[in-house]
């Protein structure tokens, strides 16, 4: 079986948990995509538990962790990961984790190119998080990257030093002084000797695994509106967080998937530049923000919050090719007495329940309708019969107008505060 959990709108919407929580079921856990630029946060009877790189995978005894070939991947921030987690009592070894010898590594020269664009931009900055990303994802496809499987080579310095004289051309506009190979070379050595045993050929594991009849999930990063090429361009990641690629960057490229579970908040976050046509701003955003503790988990950013935008989310669904949704921080809601749907946009004048693209994004104005608020502490509640009236309708009317049956709803962020729909 394999099974992709992915998020249905901007990110953040608790893939992590969720993973953390299904991951009883499965024997291997594989990020497919992304690096260090956002975070799934994960709370069970270990303690609470930020993860950047790392699969959520890591904290279920008995399970496989993948990072695939799609990643690109921090050794410093990496290795920093799995420091706090054996401080904590959870102890990665290549027996649990084995990282893709085809997966990029994001070196410093990334960020500091990350962080001179950005302030470059100013006010017409993309919302990046400064770790790279971007100039990695840019550098793999300009063929000038470094993979994990070049910490073994012979050849490593002459590879950088090539790298590096292109590099020089792009920092030297923008008044910048060029990495230097020596330190380079001493950071590769210092955080990359740690990584050397998790290094492995994850084709060859994951394909054996496969056929073996071992039960795969796949762990995206961000959401589908943050996908290069289908999400809020340029206000996206720089990478494909579609179900759709999932085999691809775990390294797998000849596997289908069996089953995609996607994820959405019962209200609306987003962390970043770019439209975002439901925000709320002055007391109602913060009570939100408070309520749902919306603070993003790689930077600490206050998320950016609304109601929950139908438009958006089923374009998500579409996109992801969702089979089933796993609904995230109900509970979130019980402050309101009326709880807000952006039904459909407005735009030009014209009334359109599809999610535009381009210019038309930024025209937008959401068409809300209010639904009964349920006022009451559902944290306890562990099978639909304990919700509210109110809350079901809820979960019934997102779940009727995104075209995608709602089957996990959480209450809560503990692993085991949550119930299935009927």
């Amino acid at each position: 079986m394999l099974t992709a959990i992915v998020g249905i709108n901007w990110g953040d919407e608790g893939k992590g948990r969720m993973v953390d929580l299904l991951s009883e079921g499965y024997d291997i856990i594989c990020r497919y995509q992304g690096g260090n630029n956002a975070g799934h946060t994960v709370v069970n009877e270990k303690g609470k538990f930020i993860l950047n790189l790392l699969p959520s995978g890591i904290l279920r005894d008995g399970v496989v962790n993948i990072m695939g070939n799609g990643m690109v991947i921090d050794l410093e921030h990496l290795c920093g990961e799995i420091e706090k987690l054996s401080e904590k009592g959870v102890i990665v070894t290549p027996e649990n984790l084995k990282i893709s010898e085809k997966a990029f590594i994001c070196m410093p020269y990334h960020k500091q190119q990350d962080i001179l664009e950005e302030d470059r931009l100013g006010d017409l900055k993309y919302g990046s998080t400064r770790r790279g990303i971007s100039p990695v994802y840019g550098d793999k496809y300009m063929k000038k990257g470094i993979r994990m499987l070049d910490l073994f080579s012979s050849s490593l310095e002459q590879k950088l030093k090539d790298i590096l004289e292109w590099k020089s051309m792009v920092l030297k506009g923008y008044g910048a002084e060029n990495a230097k190979v020596s330190d380079i070379l001493s950071w590769l050595k210092k955080f990359g000797d740690k990584l050397l045993p998790f290094i492995a050929d994850t084709t060859d594991y994951l394909n054996k695994s496969a056929n073996a009849g071992k039960n795969v999930l796949f762990e995206a990063q961000l959401g589908a509106l943050r996908d290069i090429d289908y999400g809020i361009y340029p206000y996206t990641t720089s990478s494909q967080t579609l179900a759709a690629y999932a085999p691809i960057g775990a390294g797998i490229p000849g596997k289908k998937i069996n089953t995609v579970i996607g994820v959405m908040k019962a209200y609306s976050s987003c962390v970043g530049e770019g439209p975002f046509a439901v925000e709320m701003f002055g007391d109602e955003g913060s009570a939100l923000r408070e309520s749902g503790a919306e603070y993003g988990a790689a930077t600490g950013r206050p998320r950016r919050v609304g109601a929950f935008d139908i438009p958006a989310s089923r374009y998500g669904v579409m996109t992801q090719g969702a089979d089933e949704i796993a609904l995230t921080k109900l509970d979130v809601l019980s402050f309101m007495d009326k709880i807000p749907v952006c039904t459909a946009y407005e735009i030009d004048g014209e009334r359109n329940a599809q999610f535009p693209s381009g210019d038309r994004l930024n025209r937008v104005k959401p068409v809300y309708e209010y639904m009964e608020g349920f006022k009451t502490d559902i944290s306890k509640c562990r099978k639909a019969g304990d919700l509210p009236e109110a809350a079901v309708k809820y979960i019934r009317f997102i779940e009727n107008a995104v075209g995608c049956p709602i089957r996990y709803v959480s209450v809560g962020a503990g692993r085991d505060e949550y119930l299935k729909m009927a």
